[in-house]
This record gives structure tokens, sequence and C-alpha cells, in this order.
């Protein structure tokens, strides 16, 4: 059904409020940081650390760096050498405001706020997050040189907002003492909570493996005994990108190193 010009622009203008959050979701897909409104930790918001390759817009005086290698510790720098996630990172700044637009692929946004707590996010499913979290890059050694992607994933934790992505709506899974373990497709998980420790869980043999990534082939296992809280998964597999490759979307480290937007 065809539409006037001006219903579009009304319809799918950003929603403009008086007082502006520093993470605001629009359209579902879109997130709206507001440079130069009050952070959720008191003070300014006068930077916010975003995914490569996601902004889509901005309004205002905006400025843009790319993560340094020793911009948070050497242990970061190390893993930074073997994997996309390290290239991942853009600070955008501002010196007075603006209105900075992120989005990735389509995927939803979903906006979570700390206080205190920690969570370890898929590195291609962290779109955002404020310079009052930490962030840590952790591997999964276990099944590394199987699977590509999907294994290096960011810890945050402290006050502040993060932005994490899914496709579609995402599911929350609870794991606790005294349950059944919580079994997930690696490519399919988004997050889960700092304290817990994945382990995984193959179905078929190593020589079978080649060429297999899919979750009926292994899984990552979250075990109530060694800790309580819960996993988010997405109805969708993640295709991993190889390190080479040099598509937009990909998180291969060359792609990732010599693109910010």
């Amino acid at each position: 059904m065809a539409c006037s010009l001006q219903q579009f622009v009304a319809d799918t203008r950003d929603q403009q409020q008086k007082q502006a959050a520093a993470f605001e979701v629009e359209k579902q897909c879109f997130l709206q940081v507001n440079l130069g409104t009050p952070s959720s930790t008191g003070g300014i918001l006068s930077q916010v650390w975003i995914k490569t390759g996601s902004m889509v817009a901005y309004q205002g005086d905006c400025k843009f760096e790319r993560e340094g290698m020793m911009d948070h510790g050497f242990s970061n720098m190390l893993k930074k050498s073997f994997t996309g996630e390290g290239a991942s990172l853009v600070k955008a700044s501002t010196k007075s405001r603006a209105q900075l637009y992120l989005a990735d692929n389509s995927k939803r946004v979903t906006v979570l706020f700390l206080q205190g707590e920690s969570i370890v996010v898929n590195g291609d499913d962290l779109l955002a997050f404020e310079p009052s979290i930490s962030h840590k890059i952790t591997m999964m050694k276990k099944l590394s040189s199987i699977v590509s992607g999907g294994l290096f994933n960011v810890k945050l934790q402290g006050q502040g907002f993060v932005a994490i992505l899914s496709h579609g709506q995402p599911l929350t899974l609870m794991v606790a003492p005294g349950y059944p373990p919580v079994f997930t497709d690696p490519q399919a998980t988004v997050a889960w909570s700092g304290d817990l420790v994945p382990d995984f869980k193959s179905d078929v043999g190593l020589k079978t493996l080649i060429g297999r990534s899919s979750g009926e082939t292994f899984q990552m296992k979250f075990d109530g005994s060694r800790g309580q809280g819960f996993v988010v998964v997405q109805p969708h597999e993640e295709v991993p990108a190889s390190s080479g490759s040099s598509g937009g979307g990909g998180s291969g480290t060359l792609s990732n190193i010599a693109n910010i937007f």
C-alpha cells in the first residue's frame, strides 16, 4: 500500500524526546546514542565505544578513533593479535553534543543497564557500551581450532549501558543448581552471565567435524552445578566469516582493521 512522502517521513523519523537517555532504541534495529547528555553514572557522556562498521548516521560534532592496541592492557593486546574482536571497537566522541545512530545487518538492538554485574557477549553481537564499563576479550580454547568465529567473546563489567544485538527476539534460558544443564549452539548463543563458565560437548568423532559447524555437531554446556545465571540465544545461526574475508559484514581480522565505517 502506497503512502504520501509526508506520511513516510512521519512514520519513520526518529522519536525525539525532551529528556533523552544516553542509549535509546529506535525502530528495534537502531541504537541512538546521545553524546553530550547526562551519562548513566553521572557527568556528561562525551564518548562511547561502538562496534566497527556500525555507524549509519550522526548529527552534530562527532569524532571517530580506532581502539589502540594498548588501550585496555597488555593481555587484551595479545588477544587482539589473534582475534577480529580486538580490532572491532571504535571510540566515538564529541566536545559538544551529537546524536549517533548505530545498526548492524538489521539485527534487533537490546539495551542493558549493568549495576556492577558482568556479562559475556559474543564479539559479533556487541554493539556499544559506555566508557564506565570495563571490557576484556575472552577466548574459548576448546574447539577453537575447529570452529572459526563465535568462540571469541567480550566480558563486560561495571555500571552503565551496554547494547547487544540479536537476529530476531532473543530467548533467555535460566541456569541454576538442581536443574538440567543448558546446551546451546555456539553460533546461536548471544550472551551469558559473567559468572558462568561454559564447557563444550561434541556428539561426533573429531574426524567427522571437517566441514561441520552446526549445533547438532557440538554444543556449549552451561551447568548449574558450576554456577547460577542465564544464557541468551537467538533464532538464527551466525555464519562464521573466514579470517581472510573482505566482506563488509565479515569479522575477519584484516577486514576489521581496514574498515571503521
